[in-house]
């Protein structure tokens, strides 16, 4: 009678399963870090494309009317010089406010007449500031809702900051002065600069900024006018 032999079955040692298991937690750590690099890389487009779309739709806004600014206006009745629109002493790196008779008729509420630069109609008379309280872009327009009632409303936030530079045109020349913090009634382009700090995000440079600008030409003033 043959002896019986039990047959052993292979299994891993301690030792082994030991290696594959740290093995497997660096691979862990790897794909681990390469997806929180890539949901980090995304979060950050997403906000970009963000912060951009709200830039944009800013300065959309904005210089629509800007554009306009001066439509309809001169300095007197006598030498009918093309005014820009741009009041100079409450406009600057921050504000500006502009001027425009769309409606063609001037004076008062009181007392109606054609003088172009008394402007009563709603958008006729508009400020656009940077509102640093709420990060946004404001708009005042004293007869928005009505002779002496006035309309003030957000135009677009998320908002870091909003900038006006100008650029003076004079005589038969095409090359600008500029840019300037302040205009003047030469003031013939207007260059718009929106700042939108983004958000932070894990794994991402801080203190990230999209920067977005869009050049306005002021077609009503007097340089401009002189090209047609």
């Amino acid at each position: 009678m043959r002896p019986t032999h039990k047959k052993r079955n292979a299994g891993f040692s301690i030792l082994e399963l030991m290696i594959a298991m740290t093995l497997m937690l660096a691979a862990l750590g790897i794909i681990s870090a390469v997806m929180s690099s890539a949901f980090s890389v995304r979060a950050r487009e997403s906000r970009t494309s963000d912060a951009l779309s709200t830039a944009q739709a800013a300065i959309g806004v904005v210089s629509r009317e800007v554009s306009n600014s001066g439509f309809g206006l001169y300095d007197d009745a006598t030498s009918k010089i093309a005014n820009n629109g741009i009041v100079l002493t409450e406009s600057g790196a921050n504000r500006i406010r502009i001027r425009s008779n769309q409606f063609n008729a001037g004076g008062t509420p009181t007392a109606p007449g054609p003088t172009t630069l008394v402007l009563n109609e709603p958008g006729e008379d508009v400020t656009y500031f940077f509102d640093a309280a709420t990060n946004s872009i404001v708009r005042h327009d004293p007869n928005g809702l009505g002779i002496g009632s006035g309309q003030t409303s957000v135009v677009v936030n998320q908002i870091s900051n909003v900038t006006f530079e100008y650029y003076d045109y004079t005589g038969g020349t095409s090359v600008a002065t500029g840019p300037l913090t302040t205009p003047t009634r030469n003031t013939g382009r207007v260059r718009i600069i929106v700042d939108v700090n983004l958000d932070p995000v894990v794994g991402q440079p801080d203190n990230q900024r999209v920067t977005f600008a869009s050049d306005v030409t002021l077609r009503n003033n007097s340089y401009m006018l002189q090209q047609y």
